[in-house]
């Protein structure tokens, strides 16, 4: 049995045992904006729930059960993941986050669990490092590094893509981010009363820009939560509009 089909079984009983640790939530804000703008042909029209995005399958790839929208790719070695644009302007503390968690702070939210998006990445070689500490003396998070592509597809549905950094301004600077990201891996958390333990990083903490211990992806520097010691925002110049269907491309920098 490969590597990627162990991992896949462990995945699925994974996911019975916490079948319960993310549901799909109303994400309140995109809708509104989605009701007045172009992009509402990408939200329910009913529940104002934001809908899966019909991108082509990525070729080559195998995908994740449902309903997380994730794709592996053993021999490129990469993790696709579909979502949407969900914060075109506005400090961050998130690059990417699920669905119904914390979209007024990142620039995309995925169809996908963290959860799978950590089994994906184990898939293709990634290694987990730690989430940051704080105490005693800062330690940043450690991980194998993470490459992290956006594709899209323009109004003539040809593919566009960027890295991942270019979406995201570092207020000091005005350009560019350019900290990587690192596996740090999140945690779990075990409910005392139930028994049932819970991936702390589906409450949002999936790739993020400010330091939470909580993270899945973190990056490996002092970056601050606090809202006056923020030190990133959405590169507003750089990114279609709400509700555009993207995919993530993540691939680890592996060492020969």
């Amino acid at each position: 049995m490969s590597r990627l089909s162990v991992i896949m079984c462990l995945f699925v009983g994974i996911s019975i045992l916490h079948a319960n640790i993310h549901t799909w939530a109303q994400v309140e804000t995109a809708a509104q904006d989605a009701a007045t703008s172009p992009t509402s042909e990408f939200f329910d029209s009913e529940t104002g729930e934001p809908l899966p995005p019909k991108l082509p399958a990525p070729e080559g790839a195998k995908a994740f059960p449902k309903p997380d929208v994730v794709w592996v790719d053993s021999e490129e070695r990469k993790v696709y993941v579909d979502g949407y644009v969900s914060l075109r302007e506005g400090m961050l503390e998130m690059f990417a986050c699920p669905v119904g968690t914390k979209e007024h702070e990142s620039v995309v939210a995925v169809f996908s669990r963290a959860q799978t998006i950590h089994a994906a990445l184990l898939a293709v070689g990634a290694k987990v490092g730690q989430p940051v500490s704080f105490r005693p003396k800062f330690r940043p998070a450690s991980g194998t590094e993470i490459d992290i592509e956006v594709r899209w597809q323009d109004e003539a549905k040809k593919w566009q893509s960027t890295k991942a950094q270019e979406w995201i301004k570092d207020i000091k600077t005005g350009k560019s981010m350019t900290q990587p990201w690192v596996f740090a891996g999140s945690g779990f958390w075990k409910d005392e009363e139930t028994g049932k333990e819970y991936y702390q990083a589906e409450a949002g903490d999936l790739v993020c820009v400010s330091n939470f211990s909580t993270a899945t992806l973190d990056i490996p520097i002092e970056s601050s939560q606090g809202n006056e010691g923020l030190l990133f925002e959405a590169n507003t110049d750089e990114i279609p509009h709400l509700g555009t269907p993207v995919r993530l491309v993540l691939k680890p920098k592996l060492k020969p």
